[in-house]
Order: structure tokens, then sequence, then C-alpha cells
């Protein structure tokens, strides 16, 4: 481990000394680490750190090895920088993120210094019931009110990993059809929303860190937070964690909860704006996003097991308004 990031390390969390205890996750494509160190001395027992080498790497899983998609992760973890240095103070408990200790870098590499979750945040979850999906969305509806109308300055102009402009390899991988055709129409139709706000961008399960009673979930991982429609976390959201066929039989009542909870948030916000006039939208643009979504899996992983039935009708339904 660098010895000037122990410096830096002890020097802002007032520590005699600290171990790496853990690594809990390497990085996409061999970009670095997170890990959990213990501390001496210090009023914070652990913390994680998130460990970015700049370099470029080589062995993504799927080979998409350009300088394009090296380019778009460098950007992606100046942005998740900016996130915590910038943004993360002004997320409530109802949208709980952890809180930036410190950010410290040398050349091309970077340590995001983060409060450990695993206190009051333990579990993790790859499997979820439906209780469990709806704390998670409304996290996501407490977050999409918390930044509404904000101007996503220091993030991506367009959030989520999947947003078109960044992933022409996987656009040109797609086989010819008029999903394909239409991929910047539907991507117009999103980007030009009326209502939007900040949107996490990879709101997977695996993403959500659960309390020991699940009643209450924080998030992590913010590479891709930026602009957009709120109805695109909740689109990818329940693709990650729902089946095929859960999907065809909560998908409503689901969908009913997140705007519930939306209206919640705004109404304690006050607002003056048409809460109405946002949700119609948002329901409208829900399968336009779940669309955009199955492009972009289209063309990066053909084979993937959310390419089905269920997802091919919505696409099917969305294309034929177009």
């Amino acid at each position: 481990m660098n010895p000037n990031f122990i410096d830096y390390l002890l020097k802002v969390t007032n520590a005699t000394a600290c171990t790496e205890i853990e690594v809990i996750q390497l990085l996409w494509s061999g970009y670095g680490r997170i890990s959990r160190f213990e501390l001496e001395n210090s009023s914070l027992k652990t913390v994680v750190v998130k460990f970015i080498d700049l370099n470029k790497a080589t062995n993504h899983p799927r080979g998409w090895n350009t300088n394009f998609s090296h380019q778009r992760k460098v950007k992606s973890y100046q942005v998740e920088t900016n996130w915590y240095q910038l943004w993360s103070e002004q997320c409530t408990e109802a949208c709980k993120v952890p809180k930036l200790i410190g950010a410290f870098t040398e050349g091309n590499r970077q340590w995001i210094v983060l409060e450990d979750l695993n206190t009051n945040y333990p579990l993790r979850k790859t499997q979820i019931t439906l209780d469990g999906v709806k704390v998670c969305l409304e996290w996501l509806a407490n977050f999409h009110i918390q930044f509404l109308n904000i101007e996503p300055n220091g993030l991506w102009e367009v959030g989520t990993y999947w947003n078109l402009e960044t992933r022409p390899d996987e656009l040109q991988q797609m086989q010819a059809s008029l999903l394909k055709e239409k991929a910047h129409e539907i991507d117009t139709k999103l980007n030009n929303c009326k209502y939007q706000t900040i949107v996490h961008g990879d709101a997977k399960l695996a993403n959500f860190c659960f309390s020991e009673d699940g009643r209450k979930v924080a998030a992590v991982d913010f590479q891709y937070v930026g602009g957009g429609c709120g109805i695109k976390d909740v689109a990818y959201f329940l693709g990650s964690c729902l089946s095929n066929d859960e999907l065809e039989t909560y998908e409503t009542e689901l969908l009913d909860y997140y705007f519930s909870e939306l209206h919640k948030a705004f109404d304690s916000n006050q607002f003056s704006l048409d809460f109405l006039e946002l949700e119609k939208e948002w329901r409208k643009l829900y399968p336009i996003a779940c669309t955009d979504f199955m492009r972009f899996l289209l063309g990066w992983m053909p084979t993937h097991r959310k390419i089905n039935d269920y997802n091919q009708k919505i696409i099917n339904s969305v294309l034929a308004t177009l």
C-alpha cells in the first residue's frame, strides 16, 4: 500500500495505525479494489477505501478493451469523487449514502475514504422479498425528489452506465433491427423529459446495503450518477432483482408504490411543481426506459437472461409507438 496514502489516512481519521483487513471487491476490468481498513485509536473503528488505478487496464471480462471505454471509466471515477466531495452531503437519511472522510490522489492513482456502512447497514442481498424491493424503491423516490430539477454539475450530464452516448461500441455490435434504428430516438425521448433529477445510474440490488431489520437501506457505487429521468433507475432496479414472472405479476404494484413514495417526498419538500404532471410523464417513460436498457444489453451481451419474452413484449410495444 502506498505510504503517502497511509499517512493521509492516519491524518484524516486521527488514527495511530491502520490495517487493511479485507478486500471487499475488485473493481471491474482491473482498475483497483475496495477494501476495509481497521483503525487504531480513532473514533472510527473501520473505514472503507476505494483504490483506483487509472493506468489503462486490459482484462475486461467481456473483451471491451477500447480507449473509448477506458476514458469512460476514467471519467466515471472522477464523477464518483465529485459526487462524494460536492453532492453526497445533501442526501438525507431517507436516501442514505456513505459519508466522505477523505480523498487522496497521487499521479494516476486515487483513494476515496468512506464511512463503513457495515455498522448500521450490514446486510447485502442476492435475493429479495417484495417488502425489500419496496424499501429500495423508497430510497430511490427520496433520492429523486432530493435532486429534482437540479443541474448535475460535476456529474455525468446524462447518468446511467448504459447511456447511449457513452456506449457506441455496444450499439455498433447490435444486430440490424428496428430497435437499433430507433436507439437515438428512444434516447432523445428520455433525455428531453420535462422533469429531470439526478439518477443513481447503477441502482442494482448489489449496490444497496440493508439494515439488520431490513427496513432501511443505503446505496453505494456512484460512478454513473448524473442527470436524467428518475424512472430509468426504477426500470433498471426492478429488472435487476425480479424474474420475468415476478415482473409480470408485481410490476404495476411496485410502480404504484414508487410513485406513492415519490408523492410523499414531493409534498414534504413543498415544490411549486405539478406532481401529477411529473407522475404522468415518468409513467409514460417507464417502458421506454426498459427498452433503452435492453438496447444496451442486446449489444453488450445478447445472451443475457434479462433478454426474455416479457421484455421483448415491452420493446415491441414501444417500437410500435415510434
